[in-house]
């Protein structure tokens, strides 16, 4: 068993929970991913970019402060679950990467047991989120479970994990717009077509750390794919994720403000995708790590300008 000293590779060993958190919690904390705050933020992002998305076309209200705080504390919630229950079904995978050998469940300082009774707590807080959201963004909501169980089992089996993880991480979206507008529309589905892209990008890059751990136990992904063309084939995926985003405000858009302040913001996002792509050493774990960090201020600078431009376009339009 790891000594308390040691650290999971990817987590921040100064950070508030190996530094500050009680040691009996730490183990806990770290199960659920509380060490490594990235991912907490790349599962809000959606949920908001849903809610910008639709008030392209609708007022903003003070009960949006409401579900964006909701969907903040749902992404803790169904994170901190969804990390538990990978950790517990790929236990035997991850003590045999360098990487992963430490995570609790791993390395035995949590019984499978104890983690299942930990997961059933995150989940429950995560239901209550539920009664915030309208009817039909809680179905939506709930749709999302199968993607969540069938994840860890992917990469055993295609070399293509990063895009579940791309339809299961940016399902918020969906909830988001929803829990606003009360239905699916195409612009809807273009924006979560556009995130897809983004979350298939962006682990990618993060496949990158395990990848000859990866190819020695047969783990598959896409950075074993693409290889040496990881480059090359970002910049395709980016493209994508940029191009569906702004045809997404196109389509959802009202007036001329709102439709040019939503391709304005997707062209934003493009430039901190494309700064990834062009520094990123993929053959570096802590730069493929630095990279895929980044990706929580593109993300909210994303949602901000897409929030943010196209009132700031209209009120500057009778000025001009």
């Amino acid at each position: 068993m790891a000594s308390e000293a040691e650290t999971i590779a990817d987590a921040r060993p100064s950070g508030w929970v190996d530094t500050r958190a009680p040691k009996a919690a730490r183990p806990w904390l770290r199960l659920a991913r509380y060490d490594r705050p990235i991912g907490f933020w790349l599962l809000a992002i959606p949920c908001w970019a849903g809610m910008a998305l639709a008030h392209l076309g609708r007022p903003w209200g003070t009960h949006d402060a409401v579900l964006a705080l909701a969907f903040w504390i749902g992404a803790l919630a169904m994170r901190g679950a969804g990390c538990t229950y990978n950790d517990i079904v790929d236990r035997d995978l991850d003590a045999r990467v360098a990487r992963t050998a430490l995570r609790p469940v791993a390395s035995g300082r949590i019984s499978v047991r104890a983690a299942w009774g930990f997961l059933l707590a995150q989940a429950l807080i995560g239901l209550g989120v539920l009664f915030v959201l309208p009817p039909l963004a809680r179905w939506v909501a709930l749709a999302s479970l199968p993607l969540i169980f069938a994840y860890p089992y992917l990469k055993r089996i295609t070399f293509w994990p990063q895009a579940w993880l791309g339809l299961t991480f940016n399902w918020g979206v969906l909830v988001g717009y929803v829990a606003i507008a009360g239905t699916i529309t195409p612009a809807l589905l273009t924006a979560y077509a556009g995130l897809f892209f983004w979350t298939l990008g962006y682990d990618t890059i993060y496949a990158h750390q395990d990848k000859e751990d990866d190819a020695l136990i047969g783990i598959k992904s896409t950075a074993r794919l693409f290889g040496q063309r990881t480059r090359a084939a970002l910049l395709v995926i980016y493209g994508a994720c940029a191009v569906l985003l702004a045809l997404a405000a196109v389509l959802e858009g009202n007036s001329s403000p709102a439709r040019l302040g939503g391709v304005l913001a997707a062209a934003l996002f493009a430039l901190f995708l494309a700064q990834q792509v062009r520094t990123t050493d993929f053959d570096n774990a802590r730069d493929c790590l630095r990279a895929f960090r980044q990706n929580k201020i593109a993300g909210l600078a994303y949602v901000l300008a897409l929030a943010l431009l196209p009132p700031a376009l209209a009120w500057l339009g009778p000025l001009a």
